[in-house]
């Protein structure tokens, strides 16, 4: 017997769960696209998208995915044949830099694995060694969301300003914008890049970039931008549409008006801190059920974890296994192993993760718990039990 009919819960790391409403204000008739309400939205938005950043720069929106977004950075920025360095500690670092190479860019990798942050003694030893300056650009993962670890700005932006680098410092925001503390001004970042299928609650079809005028001057440098991509008129438009190099993503935008208003009414400083502690139980009960049983976090660093994805191992084919379990019985989905595959485990079939990110809360958080619990016991899982009691007293500790 599945006791999956009802609502379904998407616990995957993005696209997250779109608040009512967000869907209310999207549930419209197509509007005027050449004046009124909609092209009238249009500075406000953009205003209150940069406080979500914490940029007092420009910001350009695409109509695209996050990969988009991260090719939109690059082709302002960096020229075929031009060099970039990659700190690369998960899947996704890996992924912007293969966006990188496509465009004809030379790409140097700093891998760290995936369980940890930056060695930023060998970050400064490489930098150090580019005497002539060649890497127009730093790219690193604020959070990844295969891995789940969160990496810092403010140690790579004092090593390039000690060493006198005029590499831009490059941050992918996708998973972790709206999520996880993230000051783009305050931490030296020229470029930030992020989605709005995460933190931002709507549905996928956004890209965002922000850049401040050290980037907006190295983009003036180069000699060809195609028309689609490049960020000049996007953030200093003369006519509405060239917001969008053409006609915009009209209900997403009043998605996007709705969610920036509930973000702004809640407060940034408040939604970090409600992440911080619905991360907390998740961590709790994780680490209380790996007492008696193979569940490991993947991030053993509580200060590098995310507080928006969190990734874990169990070992094949568990991972798998609870994971169908859960969302055949119990109506709840659970993201996959992404980019967790090795030699032992080359489908990842022993990972799994969990998207507690955007409109979320309490009493999701729990139930979420309480499904994985009960799919630890229907599956024989060794578990040490009363996780979900390990989350609430986190809980009632905040």
């Amino acid at each position: 017997m599945s006791l999956a009919h009802g609502r379904t819960y998407l616990a995957i790391p993005g696209p997250s769960v779109v608040p009512d409403a967000v869907l209310r204000s999207m549930h419209r008739a197509s509007p005027n696209i050449y004046e009124g309400e909609l092209p009238d939205m249009m500075p406000d938005l953009l205003r209150d998208l940069k406080k979500v950043a914490g940029t007092n720069g420009h910001a350009a929106i695409y109509i695209c995915n996050g990969h988009g977004a991260w090719e939109a950075a690059l082709a302002n920025t960096v020229a075929a044949g031009e060099k970039v360095m990659v700190l690369a500690t998960g899947f996704f670092a890996m992924a912007w830099s293969r966006i990188a190479e496509a465009r004809g860019i030379v790409v140097d990798v700093l891998d760290f694995g995936n369980g940890g942050t930056f060695d930023l003694a060998r970050v400064e030893e490489t930098l150090r060694a580019d005497s002539a300056h060649g890497y127009k650009a730093v790219l690193a993962v604020h959070v990844d969301t295969s891995s789940s670890n969160r990496n810092e700005y403010l140690p790579l932006r004092r090593i390039l300003d000690e060493l006198n680098h005029p590499a831009l410092l490059m941050a992918d925001c996708i998973a972790s914008m709206a999520c996880d503390r993230f000051e783009m001004d305050a931490w030296g970042v020229d470029v930030a890049v992020t989605g709005s299928q995460k933190g931002l609650m709507c549905p996928p079809g956004l890209g965002f970039v922000f850049f401040n005028d050290k980037a907006a001057e190295q983009r003036r440098a180069l000699k060809l931008v195609s028309t689609y991509w490049d960020w000049t008129q996007r953030a200093a438009p003369e006519a509405f549409y060239q917001y969008f190099s053409g006609t915009a993503p009209t209900h997403h935008i009043y998605g996007l008006r709705t969610a920036l208003d509930m973000i702004h009414a809640e407060g940034m400083e408040a939604i970090w801190d409600r992440h911080a502690a619905l991360a907390g139980a998740i961590w709790a009960a994780v680490e209380h059920w790996g007492q008696d049983g193979p569940l490991r976090l993947n991030i053993a660093d509580r200060a590098l974890r995310s507080h928006a994805v969190t990734a874990l191992s169990i070992g094949k084919p568990s991972g798998a296994e609870l994971r169908r379990w859960c969302a055949d019985q119990a109506g709840v989905t659970l993201g996959i192993g992404l980019g967790m595959a090795n030699d032992d485990d080359p489908l990842g079939e022993g990972y799994f993760r969990f998207g507690h990110m955007g409109h979320v809360n309490a009493h999701m958080i729990l139930g979420l718990l309480g499904v994985v619990e009960a799919g630890l016991g229907a599956l024989g899982i060794p578990h040490r039990a009363g996780g979900v009691t390990e989350a609430a007293k986190a809980l009632s500790a905040v």
